[in-house]
């Protein structure tokens, strides 16, 4: 693969390990997005010097805190570990007996109310933080009653997803933080994938969040076992008494502080950047993949890029009732079984494929075009 020196090639081959080509966007799966070089560099030297990792987390999170505009903010083990740190800043908050029980919640407040059409894979850290979600609403509609009818004594939060492909019938998150903040009850919001666009590391937040969690190896670029956790400083608080180097139920989702270090010079250098400048390298590699495609008889490719489901921009393959060539997991399995395996974007209809851009570079582009020639065509 391109840019990559010989010597960490070689590492990945003597394990037996093939180099892939990630066009699934930043999908940990497939190896989540390209590390910047710069923050490579800052963890390594940071590596090697010994500091106090209270005192580090307390002053990453000030930074955190003045990027995002939040009252507090923490470094956890990516989103995924953020999620159970809200679960256990809500249910034990900073209570040393409560947090040494966790995950048993034995006569506290443990249920987490999520909308149906919001349930994941990743609600997992909800429960492994002592959680136990209480579901509302049906695949289609939730509606503002059934949250309200909901919440009792025994709700330690309302949780809501914030990511691509989610249905946009769900309570909108400045009403469910309306509706839950009347009864006293705190909003905690998994946005792990939705940066870019930069103004979202402010936009739940000014919607009423109380906590929010984002990946922080994902179009920031920062160490892949990263996250940020940002929000109200009584939760932060209490999110952090909960994790390393404290010895509670966080205490396994160690990050380093060579980690700690690296995501914020991440995140600063993403808040740096020219996100127009940004979007228009993304939007011409996305280009060069409908130009080349378009004229593929019987298949519609679009370049989709909007502020919900695509953002930025991609390549999108519609096969529609005019396509008469090979079926989309047909496609898919021929483009991941090549000599170089080619992952595809596959989250949005059952009839389309894409192409993100985030981790190519212009001759993985060229390759994944010819490549999907090649597949389109047998």
């Amino acid at each position: 693969m391109a840019n990559i020196p010989l010597d960490a090639s070689q590492a990945y081959q003597r394990l037996g390990v093939k180099p892939v080509i990630n066009a699934a966007g930043s999908v940990t799966k497939y190896g989540g997005t390209r590390t910047r070089p710069e923050v490579l560099e800052v963890m390594a030297g940071a590596a090697r010097i010994m500091v106090n990792v209270d005192e580090l987390n307390r002053k990453a999170g000030e930074e955190i805190a003045r990027l995002t505009g939040a009252e507090a903010g923490f470094v956890c083990s990516g989103a995924a570990g953020g999620l159970v740190l809200q679960a256990a800043a809500c249910i034990a908050g900073k209570d040393p007996v409560k947090m040494r029980k966790l995950p048993d919640t034995t006569d506290m407040a443990d249920e987490i109310i999520i909308q149906n059409m919001h349930r994941f894979p990743y609600e997992q850290a909800y429960r492994a933080g002592g959680g136990k979600l209480v579901e509302i609403g049906d695949s289609r509609y939730s509606h503002p009653w059934e949250l309200e009818g909901a919440i009792g004594k025994n709700t330690a939060a309302v949780a809501f997803l914030c990511a691509p492909m989610t249905n946009r019938r769900a309570i909108p998150l400045a009403q469910v933080c309306e509706i839950a903040h009347a009864r006293g009850v705190p909003v905690i919001v998994d946005a792990a994938s939705m940066l870019p666009p930069r103004e979202n590391l402010k936009k739940f937040l000014a919607d009423g969040a109380d906590m929010v969690a984002f990946s922080g190896g994902k179009g920031i670029r920062g160490p892949q076992g990263t996250g940020i956790l940002c929000g109200r400083a009584d939760l932060i608080e209490a999110a952090a008494a909960h994790a390393n180097p404290a010895q509670f139920l966080g205490r396994p989702m160690k990050v380093a502080k060579e980690e700690v270090v690296g995501l914020v010079t991440a995140l600063n250098m993403f808040l740096e950047e020219d996100e127009e400048a940004e979007m228009r390298a993304y939007r011409a590699l996305a280009e060069q993949v409908v130009d080349a495609l378009s004229e593929v008889p019987g298949l519609k490719v679009t370049l989709e890029h909007d502020d919900h489901d695509y953002l930025i921009p991609h390549a999108i393959l519609h096969f529609g009732p005019d396509w008469n060539g090979p079926g989309r997991n047909e496609i898919l399995k021929g483009m991941e079984e090549g000599e170089t395996p080619i992952y595809l974007h596959f989250l949005g209809q059952p009839d389309e494929l894409g192409v993100d851009p985030l981790n190519l570079t212009e001759e993985e582009n060229a390759l994944v075009i010819r490549r999907l020639r090649e597949e389109l065509t047998r």
